[in-house]
């Protein structure tokens, strides 16, 4: 698509999505989608736009071309607080197992990269997820590789990249849910299981060891096979944390494909071992990661997802689900 004039037309699970999370904010952010990308547009050099990528969320992501023929990737986000330092995690990879970032447009939060062209290590079917199958599981250790060289301290970035926020600002969130007597995740969850997330919690507010760049969405379907090195991620969700906050999501969706005490068991261990951390802090922040989603289920009214998380989160608290 030539930019000429330009139709930006976001995928239809994108746009519904949105809509639907964003409400007034998302309203504004797609009305003002055309005039950022054109803006961005003049001011980086692009031109020949792709059609946008399928599969994300909440982002215009496409591919483009610069005067000198050079294939790169636009993508315009719908800020929000998962990845509203995407780019400052990137700078600090400076390209090192990570997309190399480009360009970053402070205003709109806008993100020019290096095109990875290849496809991704584990496609993602949704949830329940496919990580935890075992003719997956090289694929996973070639994934905790990945995460454990991308771990390191915060650099110093440029003025105006944000600052990452802390991972334990999702145990704090999360106590507070359990502590509200309103909540309906206090009804949903088992008094036996709130003793063991309050107890989780309270373990994880204060940091084991050095606070590290770490990732909240460790999914394989976010690492791409490229050229300059066999695979690289795209699309982090930084915090900065404990080095076992890497292993919560990537336990947690683990779990989903088999959710008993004993699959549990046999996912924490070898992949706290493959991301080198502690496997009971691994197995607390993955049970922190499945609560967290058993609130997301409840607010939207999802029971089958209700089901699968609860699931999920009794096997890694170790107690029977009945």
């Amino acid at each position: 698509m030539s930019l000429g004039r330009f139709p930006v037309v976001l995928p239809v699970e994108v746009e519904v999505t949105v809509r639907a999370v964003f409400g007034a904010a998302g309203e504004r952010w797609i009305g003002e989608l055309p005039g950022i990308v054109a803006g961005l547009a003049a001011r980086w050099g692009l031109r020949d736009f792709s059609p946008p990528f399928r599969g994300g969320t909440h982002a215009y992501v496409a591919l483009a071309f610069r005067g000198d023929g050079e294939g790169v990737v636009l993508k315009v986000p719908m800020v929000d607080g998962e990845n509203v330092a995407e780019a400052t995690a990137l700078y600090a990879y400076g390209g090192d197992g990570a997309v190399r970032l480009l360009d970053f447009d402070r205003d709109s939060g806008a993100l020019l990269l290096e095109w990875v062209p290849g496809a991704e290590l584990l496609a993602q079917p949704g949830f329940p997820s496919s990580e935890g199958r075992p003719e997956n599981v090289e694929k996973v250790a070639l994934a905790c590789a990945l995460y454990r060289r991308l771990r390191r301290p915060m650099t110093t970035v440029p003025p105006g990249y944000p600052p990452l926020p802390l991972a334990t600002d999702l145990v704090a969130g999360l106590r507070a849910r359990l502590d509200d007597p309103n909540s309906l995740l206090a009804e949903v969850l088992s008094a036996p299981l709130r003793e063991v997330v309050n107890r989780r919690c309270a373990e994880l507010a204060t940091p084991e060891g050095p606070l590290l760049i770490v990732n909240r969405d460790t999914h394989l379907g976010n690492i791409l096979a490229a050229e300059r090195e066999p695979w690289l991620l795209i699309d982090p969700k930084p915090c900065l944390g404990e080095a076992a906050f890497d292993a919560g999501f990537l336990v947690m969706i683990q779990v989903q494909s088999t959710p008993t005490r004993e699959h549990a068991a046999t996912v924490v261990a070898t992949t706290a071992t493959a991301l080198a951390v502690d496997p009971d802090r691994a197995r607390a922040w993955a049970l922190i990661r499945a609560v967290e989603e058993v609130t997301w289920a409840i607010e939207d009214d999802d029971p089958t997802m209700l089901a699968l998380h609860t699931a999920v989160a009794y096997a890694l608290a170790d107690l029977p689900f009945a």
